[in-house]
């Protein structure tokens, strides 16, 4: 049997800054809507072959909508591919939207860390920003998503 080496790879997700804050619910952010723009954007610019190459292993391992932090796991060989891809991504459900690479590991333990290192102290900045607007609602969220985060690699 043949053990696949992959890459894991965090991106800060950043949405549109022209539109009005209301509007920032309208998108959802979650594994399903950002796996859709990484598959369209693999189609358009690696074309068919491209995407079935990358697409086997291709997997969004978490998504926190909040602080919009997102970890993707690919194999080794197509990471530059991949990475190209999301680069190239211009929109989330017709919201204008670009990633920004944080951390590219091999293995999803120092992923994990790195990102539950960073996804907490952007949420302190959420907070602050919103200040005594945070509902039950969004806390519970944001917990939830931290538990996913810790317990990624099992």
């Amino acid at each position: 049997m043949v053990a696949h080496k992959n890459r894991y790879l965090v991106f800060e997700i950043f949405l549109d800054p022209n539109r009005e804050s209301g509007k920032e619910d309208d998108v959802v952010l979650n594994q399903f809507s950002i796996m859709k723009a990484i598959h369209d954007s693999l189609l358009i610019n690696f074309g068919e072959h491209g995407l079935a190459s990358c697409v086997g292993y291709l997997q969004v391992k978490y998504a926190n909508p909040i602080t919009k932090l997102c970890i993707v796991r690919c194999l080794r060989k197509d990471y530059h591919k991949v990475w190209c891809a999301i680069t190239l991504i211009t929109s989330i459900e017709q919201c204008p939207a670009f990633f920004n690479l944080l951390d590219l590991s091999g293995s999803i333990r120092a992923c994990k860390n790195y990102a539950l290192k960073y996804d907490k102290a952007k949420f302190e900045q959420y907070k602050l920003m919103r200040g005594d607007q945070l509902s039950e609602v969004i806390l519970t969220l944001v917990h939830n998503c931290f538990g996913q985060l810790k317990i990624l690699e099992r």
